[in-house]
């Protein structure tokens, strides 16, 4: 993920693929789930040609927000792009999140 996931310009692939791996495995739609001790609620968009991926999570017991996209490209990798926080607390969250095991309702 060029300028978020990088080190003396270098992306670190071991922390791409993690961050892969742990956003493929959220599901489609409204999730509740846990970051750290507080409650979530986690949305996650997908493309149909699967380029981007779309998460606005809102922790239900406060006021803190995570929203990102995440664009694929045409070659290997993608871009990350968080909309007003750090791409640091987008990893964190990504990598930390722990979905209800329990299907969540439908939101209104």
């Amino acid at each position: 993920m060029p300028g978020t996931m990088t080190a003396g310009g270098k992306t670190l692939p071991s922390i791409q693929a993690t961050f892969d791996d742990a956003l493929a495995k959220l599901p489609d739609g409204y999730v509740d789930g846990h970051f750290g001790d507080r409650p979530w609620g986690v949305t996650v968009k997908r493309s149909e040609d699967g380029k981007r991926t779309w998460l606005y999570g809102e922790e239900l017991s406060g006021t803190d927000i995570v929203s990102f996209n995440l664009y694929r490209l045409a070659g290997s990798g993608s871009i990350l792009k968080p909309c007003e926080m750090s791409s640091a607390k987008v990893i964190e969250f990504v990598l930390s999140f722990e979905p209800s095991r329990e299907k969540a309702a439908p939101r209104p």
